[in-house]
């Protein structure tokens, strides 16, 4: 049996370690991969989307974190499960993945940007956050919800795909469907408009379809995929 190692059939061992070995870059936050973060923790806090951790080094505690106040409580517990995250302690080094989805780190300075519910990986203990409910009731129910995170710190997002900025400008409003629609700066004002064209071509059986609008002055990012998250009864 011949022991060499054909082009595209199989890697050798040694040399499958060496290409995947784990990188330093130097920063606290970065990027083994496209589809890998890597945090690292001196004794402070980090907190990720519930599940992320895919790997740790190091003296690492995890647990869920609480809500904080009453107002959040109650929001947190209107979306169940997709805006529960792991509050992680300790010194050490932490991975995490989502799915296979892309990763973006983004640094915000003093600044403040909103992030669908399901596409923020992890963000910094540093930074504030808040659950937002974008439209009516219907919408509510359907989980359509965003964090709003500020102050100074990291926030990494997950897009289905290379993510596209898509800019807004006054009296020019941008028009997206909810399940591409990742992340959009703080300046801009959101709403849900329900397409009855669209809903009459479906027939009326198959419900309304809903697209977000953005006013003002900034940016949306999307993706594309249309990602469906499924409505949970909510719950700790």
């Amino acid at each position: 049996m011949s022991d060499s190692v054909g082009a595209g059939v199989a890697t050798r061992l040694g040399e499958f370690v060496s290409a995947n070995a784990q990188t330093d870059t130097g920063g606290t936050w970065q990027l083994e991969s496209k589809k890998m973060l890597e945090i690292h923790l001196a004794g402070g806090n980090v907190f990720t989307k519930l599940g992320a951790m895919v790997a740790y080094y190091g003296n690492l505690t995890f647990e869920r974190a609480g809500a904080g106040s009453a107002g959040k409580f109650l929001k947190t517990m209107a979306t169940g499960e997709r805006a529960a995250t792991t509050k992680v302690t300790g010194s050490g080094i932490l991975y995490c993945a989502d799915q296979g989805k892309e990763i973006s780190i983004l640094y915000l300075e003093n600044e403040s940007i909103y992030v669908n519910g399901s596409d923020c990986l992890a963000y910094s203990e540093t930074l504030s956050w808040d659950i937002v409910f974008t439209g009516g009731a219907g919408m509510m129910a359907g989980g359509l919800f965003s964090l709003k995170l500020s102050g100074t710190g990291y926030v990494a997002i997950t897009t289905n795909g290379r993510p596209l900025v898509l800019g807004v400008a006054p009296n020019s409003p941008l028009f997206t469907d909810p399940n591409a629609t990742v992340a959009w700066s703080d300046a801009l004002q959101t709403s849900v408009k329900a397409d009855v064209n669209l809903k009459t071509m479906l027939g009326r059986a198959s419900g309304e379809t809903f697209q977000m609008r953005f006013d003002g002055q900034g940016f949306v990012v999307v993706q594309p995929y249309e990602e469906i998250v499924a409505a949970s009864s909510g719950g700790a």
